[in-house]
C-alpha cells in the first residue's frame, strides 16, 4: 500500500502529459508566451545568449520579469492557478485579461491594447519564431484552444523540473545560465559553459550564431510537438564532440536521438518511476559527464569538491 501511494504523490507532482491530448492548447499557448516575450525582446538591453528575451517560472506561472519602460519598468505574468493574464507596473497601474479559448489574433489584440491602456506602446515582430509555416499573431486564427487543465499540468511539471535543475547546478562553478523558459523552442533549459570559444557556425542565423558562440552543455525539459509528440528530458553538448553518440548514459532507459543530437529520456518513464527526481538528476549528471569528458572539459576548475 505504501508503495501505491508513494507511486501516487509521484504522478500528482509529475502529471501525465500526452501530447495529443493537448495538442491544440500547448499550440495556442506557445504562440501567446511569444507574443509576451517578445515585449522583452523589443524593450531590454541585450544580453549575452539571448539571456534577454526569456521568461521565468513563479509561484503562479510564468513572468518577463521587470521590463524597462520610459521611466519606469512593467512586468507581465500567466498564472496558470487562476488563469490570468496579469500585466503590472511600477507605478502601481495594472490589466488583467482571462486566459481562456481564444485565437492568438484575438489575444494579440487584447494585450496590445491593455498595454496601451496602461500608456505603453511598443510594437513587437509579429512573425513567430522557431516554428514550421509561421502565422503572423495578428493574422492567426488557427489557433485558439486553451484547457486550463493542461496549462496548469505543464507549469507544474516545469517547476518540479526547476527544482532539480537548481540541484543539479549546485557543484558546478564555471559559467552558467539562469534556468530559462525560452519561448521559442518552448522549453525550460539551464546551460553550462566551459569558458572556451565555439567554431564560428557557418551560414548560422544571428540567434543561433550568438546562442551557440561558445561550448555549452545544456539540459532541460521540452513538451514536444507535432513532429516529435514525445515530452522528454533532454542534455546535449555543443559543439557536438566525436563519440557522444555512443557514450554510455544513465538511466538505461535514456538513449541519444541521432536526428535532434542529443540525449533524450521520456517523460512518462519518469512519471513512472519509484523516484522521478533521481532519475532526471541522474540523466543530467549522466549527460553533463559524457559531454565534458569527450569534448575535454577542464572539470577541476569547473566543479567544487564535493
Amino acid at each position: 500500500m505504501q508503495q501505491n501511494n508513494g507511486q501516487s504523490q509521484h504522478q500528482e507532482l509529475w502529471p501525465a502529459l500526452p501530447f495529443a491530448d493537448w495538442k491544440e492548447t500547448c499550440e495556442t499557448l506557445h504562440m501567446w508566451t511569444q507574443i509576451v516575450g517578445k515585449l522583452r525582446l523589443t524593450l531590454c538591453s541585450p544580453m549575452n545568449h539571448w539571456w534577454q528575451v526569456p521568461l521565468y517560472l513563479t509561484t503562479r506561472g510564468l513572468t518577463t520579469s521587470l521590463i524597462p519602460y520610459e521611466k519606469g519598468a512593467f512586468e507581465v505574468e500567466f498564472d496558470f492557478l487562476q488563469h490570468l493574464l496579469r500585466i503590472q507596473t511600477s507605478t502601481g497601474q495594472s490589466q488583467t485579461l482571462p486566459l481562456s479559448s481564444r485565437s492568438v489574433a484575438a489575444f494579440y489584440r487584447d494585450v496590445m491594447q491593455a498595454l496601451h491602456t496602461l500608456g505603453i506602446d511598443v510594437r513587437i515582430n509579429t512573425l513567430p519564431q522557431e516554428v514550421k509555416e509561421p502565422i503572423r499573431f495578428e493574422q492567426d486564427e488557427v489557433h485558439k484552444t486553451y484547457d486550463p487543465v493542461f496549462a496548469h499540468r505543464f507549469w507544474r511539471i516545469l517547476i518540479q523540473t526547476q527544482n532539480v535543475l537548481e540541484r543539479y547546478r549546485s557543484p558546478f562553478i564555471g559559467k552558467s545560465s539562469p534556468i530559462h523558459f525560452f519561448w521559442g523552442s518552448f522549453d525550460l533549459a539551464l546551460t553550462f559553459f566551459s569558458g572556451r570559444r565555439a567554431p564560428a557556425r557557418e551560414n548560422a542565423d544571428p540567434v543561433t550564431r550568438e546562442a551557440y558562440s561558445h561550448e555549452v552543455i545544456s539540459a532541460g525539459f521540452w513538451p514536444g510537438n507535432a513532429s516529435f509528440p514525445h515530452p522528454s528530458f533532454y542534455s546535449y553538448t555543443a559543439p557536438v564532440p566525436t563519440g557522444l553518440a555512443t557514450a554510455k548514459i544513465q538511466p538505461a532507459a535514456a538513449h541519444y536521438n541521432t536526428d535532434l543530437g542529443e540525449f533524450l529520456l521520456s517523460y512518462d518513464d519518469v512519471r513512472q518511476s519509484a523516484s522521478p527526481e533521481q532519475m532526471i538528476l541522474e540523466f543530467f549528471q549522466s549527460g553533463y559527464e559524457a559531454g565534458a569528458h569527450l569534448a575535454k572539459w577542464d572539470r577541476k576548475e569547473l566543479e567544487k569538491v564535493m
